[in-house]
């Protein structure tokens, strides 16, 4: 080529702005059908999406309760908290609510965050020391991952979903590589989570704990378990599957959310006061934003006491009756050989994965009928295993979840008779 064209070349190539850019990842996206929209539901749509499992978020009795707790309040009393929870944020009744909350869960302590994505990253990110192991569940939330990816740990593990063995194989080959582990002065923490938000399953925490314990028996092995799915819904009182399974004295730190079952907003901490305290020094998702108001602190109350009552003891044992109901019918289904769909779900869970090869296929007819499901695609999940989620809450009634299965089966047939026609 000629050197003299070189420029011109050049000065015709009109570079990219970053809108361009931006632009052409959305495109890339679309392309992929993986890009995500912000959505308004009708009023009118039956709600099968929402993590709202107890229906507390259009209960009278909660709605009572909170606004009591609002109107009580002393004028003088500000809404807003003004500040971090270091600076101007921290309240009396804060820090009741946290002994509140730790004592319903049977925990020393309890520290609260303005979510779970901030608990996660502040947990994850400040509490493993240099050089340290993790290993984590394929499954676990992408808070988690973001936490990990801040963290100092000196190496990050993945185990296959939900398998003592795969945690037994994984840990037992980093012990071989690393003397440190064996003798119990490098620290290795396991993270998981008590019910996963998309598989609806619940992981075996005791089986993990014993194979921590054979393994790690200088015990340098630490239990992280993000509940958030399972508060609200299983153990005593909605307390969760650590406390139902009576391990929480081997758990080193419990996460607890508020923004689905409880119909709130934040989360909570559960662990030991050694680690409260270095929480608070250390973990910049809590130091560096504006502490929960007191409206919300008073919601996160007014869910907890409903729990600790037993008044919510009535919508859980709604939801398991609508379980059984919606298991039933869904295995009734008639599904021709020549169509992708099964039906996933773990014993008592409120969440049902609906797996087949055209998931948007199937939510939208589901949506054109009035029930608002949700396709679940990568990047969320692993590419194969797309799936519809359906989620049960209490306020749901066996009608309605007849229709959402009549209207499965109508998509089902009319699938299957476009499958025919093109062979």
């Amino acid at each position: 080529m000629d050197s003299r064209s070189r420029p011109e070349c050049a000065a015709s190539t009109k570079p990219k702005t970053l809108v361009d850019s931006l632009t052409s990842a959305l495109v890339k996206r679309e392309a992929k059908s993986a890009r995500r929209r912000l959505t308004v539901l009708p009023r009118t749509a039956v709600d099968f999406s929402s993590n709202d499992f107890l229906s507390l978020s259009s209960s009278r009795a909660y709605r009572d309760r909170f606004l009591a707790h609002l109107n009580n309040t002393p004028e003088s009393f500000p809404f807003a908290s003004g500040g971090s929870r270091l600076l101007d944020g921290n309240s009396t009744y804060a820090e009741d609510l946290e002994h509140f909350v730790a004592g319903f869960h049977e925990a020393p302590t309890a520290l609260l965050f303005n979510s779970g994505f901030d608990a996660n990253v502040g947990v994850l990110s400040s509490i493993p020391q240099p050089g340290d192991l993790i290993l984590y569940d394929e499954l676990i939330h992408a808070s988690a991952h973001e936490g990990m990816r801040l963290s100092r740990a000196g190496a990050r593990k993945m185990f296959a979903h939900s398998s003592p063995t795969a945690l037994r194989d994984v840990l037992a080959a980093e012990i071989d590589k690393d003397s440190e582990i064996q003798t119990g002065t490098r620290n290795v923490f396991i993270i998981v989570e008590s019910l996963y938000s998309m598989d609806g399953d619940v992981a075996p925490i005791k089986e993990f704990i014993q194979v921590v314990d054979e393994l790690l028996p200088r015990q340098n092995g630490y239990f992280i378990v993000d509940e958030a799915h399972a508060t609200g819904v299983f153990g005593p009182q909605g307390a969760g599957v650590v406390q139902h399974l009576g391990v929480q004295d081997r758990i080193f730190i419990r996460v607890h959310t508020f923004g689905k079952a409880l119909a709130s907003h934040g989360a909570v901490v559960l662990c030991g006061p050694e680690t409260r305290d270095y929480l608070i020094n250390y973990a910049r998702s809590l130091i560096y934003t504006t502490a929960l108001g007191f409206p919300f602190l008073a919601s996160i109350r007014t869910a907890y006491e409903l729990l600790s009552s037993g008044e919510t003891e009535s919508l859980r044992n709604r939801v398991q009756q609508l379980i059984g109901h919606l298991h039933k019918r869904l295995g009734s289904l008639q599904i021709s050989q020549s169509v992708m769909f099964e039906v996933d779900h773990f014993p008592t869970s409120p969440i049902f994965s609906l797996r087949t090869s055209q998931p948007r296929q199937l939510a939208s007819a589901c949506q054109k009928d009035g029930y608002i499901v949700r396709a679940i695609m990568p990047p969320t999940i692993p590419e194969g295993s797309e799936r519809v989620r359906v989620c049960l809450h209490a306020g749901n009634t066996e009608e309605q979840i007849d229709g959402l299965v009549q209207s499965i089966q109508s998509w089902l047939e009319r699938h299957s008779v476009e499958k025919g026609s093109k062979l």
